[in-house]
């Protein structure tokens, strides 16, 4: 009986129209034998793409021996992680939390670090900042849609406009402005916050909020008004880490070292899910049992981990993110000369976002749905901002992607804006 119900009628949630059945590298192919270019690398997680061979070698081997130990014992792969993860990490990170399985216990970790060790409250996050889908990073959300359906929430966020300078908040432009974006969050600390503001939580790049790349010296900037009123830097790197800005991490993109970093996506880059939480020395010590999830740490998902890491330090790695991710941008951002409803075409490595407006310059929404779904009928495959309410098209392709295939999503691209409206 069970075998003849419509999936979807028995899925809590909506499901998508097509069943995928495999993938190898950059492509990925439903039931119907259709293949498509996955532009999303999953959900932002498959590093190496579709099932790379030598990551699920890896993964074999490690099923034969040992697929699961509690955190009570060590095992080698989640050692070598660790070790890894302290030796390729800025030089201040030197102590690794592997205890979560995902990015929003990771942040959610290192937001109860930074809590414990400065005996603060409060929580920094930007406009659009994606903490997770807990309930308490929910609740910290720089997107009032993820907390509105909520009755109870955690409390202690404080939202700040974000370094978006394509629709800065204060309308002033990234050479003369001075960083009000930094400055002017005294503002908010001083008449929005509780007073006890214990860290500030921000990804490099906003990921999920549109692929908003901050101008130079921002960061840097956020870092040092950050040190002078005690308020712990943490950058989540859930998206941004291992190679996807075309350097290691966002942080050695932007030459700034946060006081806390997360990891998780991309980290076994197979699909197996594992989370870190890197801090400075000085925050080691705490008490284990406060932080910790059963499948925090796998030691399966170790294993692929250790690979990933491997591959992507191999000599070349980093260099075909930057080449091939140069490229593409190249590309996107002549399509603007024939297609005014491309607003702007940004990105850094692999990590790219595309941004329709309308003819004033506001956010065309409805056209970035249709684009969206046109890309898919050309076998393209992005997301919509904001958790697909937004009006940017997200690009995280594989970072195996060749120039070759780089190319060939710039000509789809091309394609599906000469089939909208």
């Amino acid at each position: 009986m069970a075998d003849a119900l419509d999936p979807q009628d028995v899925a809590q949630y909506q499901l998508g129209d097509a069943l995928l059945v495999g993938g190898s590298g950059v492509r990925a192919w439903d039931s119907t034998g259709r293949e498509y270019l996955d532009c999303v690398s999953g959900t932002f997680n498959l590093l190496l793409g579709h099932n790379h061979p030598e990551v699920m070698a890896a993964i074999r081997e490690q099923t034969e021996r040992l697929v699961f130990a509690s955190s009570s014992f060590q095992t080698e792969p989640t050692n070598e992680v660790m070790r890894e993860l302290v030796r390729i990490s800025p030089e201040n990170l030197t102590r690794v939390n592997l205890r979560s399985s995902g990015g929003s216990t990771a942040n959610e970790g290192a937001i109860k670090i930074a809590q414990h060790h400065t005996g603060k409250r409060d929580v920094i996050v930007p406009f659009r900042g994606q903490v997770g889908q807990t309930l308490a990073a929910a609740s910290l959300s720089g997107s009032s849609r993820m907390r509105a359906p909520f009755p109870y929430r955690f409390p202690g966020s404080v939202h700040v406009p974000e370094p978006y300078c394509f629709r800065c908040f204060y309308r002033q432009h990234p050479d003369t402005c001075g960083f009000w974006c930094v400055q002017r969050i005294d503002d908010f600390i001083d008449y929005a916050s509780s007073g006890s503001v214990a860290c500030l939580i921000i990804e490099p790049v906003s990921g999920v909020g549109g692929n908003v790349i901050p101008p130079p010296g921002y960061l840097a900037e956020l870092k040092a008004f950050c040190e002078e009123r005690d308020i712990l830097l943490i950058f989540d790197e859930i998206q941004t880490a291992f190679g996807r800005t075309g350097q290691m991490f966002a942080a050695d993109t932007f030459g700034v070292s946060p006081h806390i970093m997360t990891v998780s996506k991309g980290l076994t880059g197979s699909g197996l899910p594992l989370a870190a939480i890197l801090t400075e020395e000085r925050m080691s010590g705490w008490d284990r049992s406060l932080h910790g999830f059963t499948y925090g740490g796998h030691t399966l998902s170790a294993a692929a981990a250790v690979k990933t890491l491997e591959i992507v330090q191999r000599p070349g790695f980093l260099e075909n993110v930057r080449a091939s991710g140069a490229v593409l941008l190249d590309r996107l951002r002549a399509l603007r000369a024939d297609h005014p409803i491309v607003g702007d075409v940004r990105g850094l490595g692999l990590m790219l976002g595309v941004e329709l407006i309308t003819p004033d310059g506001g956010k065309a929404v409805a056209e970035t749905h249709a684009f969206n779904k046109e890309l898919h009928r050309q076998g393209v495959i992005t997301r919509v901002s904001e958790h697909g309410l937004g009006n940017v098209i997200e690009l995280r392709p594989p970072l195996v992607l060749s120039t070759a295939d780089a190319h060939l999503i710039a000509d789809r691209f091309g394609a599906a804006l000469d089939e909208l409206p």
